[in-house]
């Protein structure tokens, strides 16, 4: 009788231990616009799976969906299972950025809520205006929206350290597992090529990505069809995001999902509109 009551109290307190131990895990849900084959996903799911006490989850688009911002597609979804040397990587989610990361965080995360939603790393940067046309920025907005703190991480295409950058990113990671995340805010990282000059953290300014031109080169009856000419244009805002990334810098950028322009609010109602029957 006495061992088999010392033996329920082992029990509890392993089972106790153990739930101890799990409620520890940072729970993190990575996802990207580049599609889960891309292999700088891999690369940062690779680098923040390292950091002790941390789970990663990976839910991407199944394709590359770079430029659909925070768009939704309608249902139904479809999710693919993807394994990789016999092993669960992730889920491959037939929708866009955001559709990835709503279908994480409600279905993936409702037993085991995620503390923080990682995007990334883009192929490409998103500082200036260009943030409002990411996927990238996207999927993690999505995480906001959902009440869970996001970091979007971005490098320049050429001449750059792919492990720096997620290592950079899991610097901010540990900060938050330590310390706690800031609610209701995405801290947007930029990494730019060459020789990295330090870290500038800076507001989202000018557009270094912008479109010059459109090309006919095909017709077929009443339809056209139009290559589109893109141009890199220089930052001359010395304050932005924009300007330290072209400069060098590794950017950090604080975002929040309000677009409210508050300061106008009160010249809208002195507008006096009437309802029109």
């Amino acid at each position: 009788m006495k061992s088999n009551c010392i033996r329920s109290v082992f029990l509890i307190g392993l089972m106790f231990t153990s739930n101890l131990v799990s409620a520890q895990n940072y729970r993190i849900l990575i996802s990207n616009d580049d599609g889960i084959e891309s292999p700088l996903l891999a690369i940062l799911a690779q680098e923040l799976a390292a950091i002790p006490n941390v789970e990663i989850v990976v839910s991407a688009p199944h394709e590359n969906m770079s430029g659909s911002a925070h768009s939704s597609n309608a249902p139904p979804l479809v999710v693919d299972q993807v394994f990789r040397d016999g092993t669960l990587f992730g889920y491959a989610v037939h929708g866009t950025p955001a559709d990835a990361v709503r279908f994480g965080i409600i279905e993936l995360g409702k037993i085991a809520p995620f503390d923080l939603v990682v995007s990334g790393i883009n192929l490409g940067a998103n500082v200036g205006d260009v943030s409002h046309l990411s996927g990238t920025i996207g999927a993690a907005m999505e995480g906001i929206y959902l009440g869970v703190p996001a970091i979007a991480v971005s490098q320049e295409v050429n001449d750059v350290n792919t492990v720096a950058s997620a290592r950079f990113a899991a610097q901010i990671v540990r900060r938050y597992q330590a310390q706690g995340a800031p609610e209701g805010i995405l801290v947007s990282i930029n990494v730019p090529g060459g020789a990295l000059q330090g870290i500038a953290v800076r507001p989202m300014a000018d557009s270094y990505l912008q479109t010059a031109a459109y090309t006919l080169v095909g017709r077929s009856g009443d339809s056209s069809t139009y290559d589109r000419e893109r141009v890199i244009v220089q930052s001359t805002d010395t304050s932005s995001d924009t300007f330290a990334y072209q400069q060098g810098y590794v950017t950090l950028t604080p975002l929040k999902f309000d677009w409210t322009a508050f300061e106008f609010i009160d010249d809208v109602e002195s507008w006096n509109l009437q309802l029109i029957n």
